[in-house]
């Protein structure tokens, strides 16, 4: 977990002298979230929340901003970001970037219903829908999902870490990579890329709001969809184990909302193994090298392959029938 930044009720109250929000009354810090620092603020005109980007920079916050200006513009239920008198969206405070966002009524639900889940697969596909082929301004300054970039990164962590076991790594994730087939008409656009239940509004019972974007990223659309049949379908007590039954369930609610496209139903399957390969840049040191989490889940994919992985989750039909 990220160190999070400590601010006064002083510092607070400078911080919204920019801004038309009135004066401030209380602050709380809010526990979800473990990387950036959010605080619920009460003004006299409402509440609002104070996010401060602990470890991205302005144009990193920037693309997260005018990503969220536009899907607002579209109706996307999402929190707004509020510009201060100067018509800012960003500030700065202590070097560091941030924002102050609209309260969004609701709560977290750790253990959706089966109606809840399809209410977020429902926004999930509206999000893709709204932002295929968008791209954000700043959008060179995110981590956008690629082959060369979890390259990128595997060369970087066995640099820093220097060991064998890490050089072995990376050179496991440097072939899996090469063998990706990933065709250009593949469709792109914005992925949400976390949906951890802390990152979902549900009021009375609906999907209200969809929370942090920081993870948000320009990729291939099925990335989210990867993040969404992981969560729903992957026997995490045997991580050789995808439950195709569930990984069904979830596809088919998507192409309800959005059809996957003829390369998209071939290509998942290698959409789904960079999705596996990122996760074992960011847990890296887990593990030895000829043994670890990602390792076994990818080599349980190789030997379903690709047309078995296809015919099973989205059988041979248009979209997922």
């Amino acid at each position: 977990m990220a160190r999070k930044t400590t601010i006064t009720k002083d510092e607070f109250a400078a911080i919204l002298s920019a801004y038309d929000l009135g004066t401030l009354r209380s602050f709380r810090p809010i526990a979800a979230g473990t990387v950036e620092t959010n605080v619920l603020l009460k003004t006299e005109r409402g509440r609002c929340v104070f996010r401060y980007y602990e470890n991205r920079n302005r144009e990193m916050a920037l693309f997260e901003t005018h990503l969220i200006r536009f899907l607002k513009a579209r109706h996307y239920p999402c929190p707004a970001v509020l510009k201060d008198r100067r018509g800012q969206y960003v500030g700065i405070f202590r070097r560091k970037p941030f924002a102050i966002f609209e309260f969004a009524e609701g709560r977290h639900v750790a253990h959706p219903s089966s109606r809840q889940r399809r209410q977020l697969i429902e926004k999930v596909a509206e999000l893709h829908k709204t932002t295929r082929g968008y791209r954000p301004p700043y959008m060179k300054y995110r981590m956008n999902y690629s082959v060369e970039l979890c390259r990128r990164l595997a060369q970087r962590a066995a640099k820093r870490l220097g060991t064998t076991t890490a050089r072995r790594k990376r050179e496991w994730i440097e072939r899996e990579l090469a063998a990706l087939d990933l065709p250009k008409s593949l469709p792109m656009g914005i992925c949400h890329a976390d949906f951890h239940f802390s990152n979902v509004l549900y009021k009375h019972g609906r999907f209200n709001a969809l929370l942090d974007f920081d993870d948000a990223n320009y990729t291939y659309l099925l990335f989210d969809l990867w993040g969404l049949v992981e969560y729903a379908a992957w026997h995490w007590q045997d991580d050789r184990v995808l439950n195709t039954r569930k990984a069904r369930r979830v596809l088919r609610e998507y192409a309800r909302h959005r059809p996957l496209n003829r390369a998209e139903r071939s290509h998942f399957f290698d959409v789904y193994k960079l999705g596996i390969l990122f996760d074992a840049i960011w847990y890296f040191a887990r593990g030895s090298a000829d043994d670890f989490f990602e390792k076994r889940k990818i080599e349980y994919l190789n030997r379903m392959g690709r047309e078995r992985f296809r015919r099973k989750l989205l059988g041979g039909g248009k979209g997922c029938t």
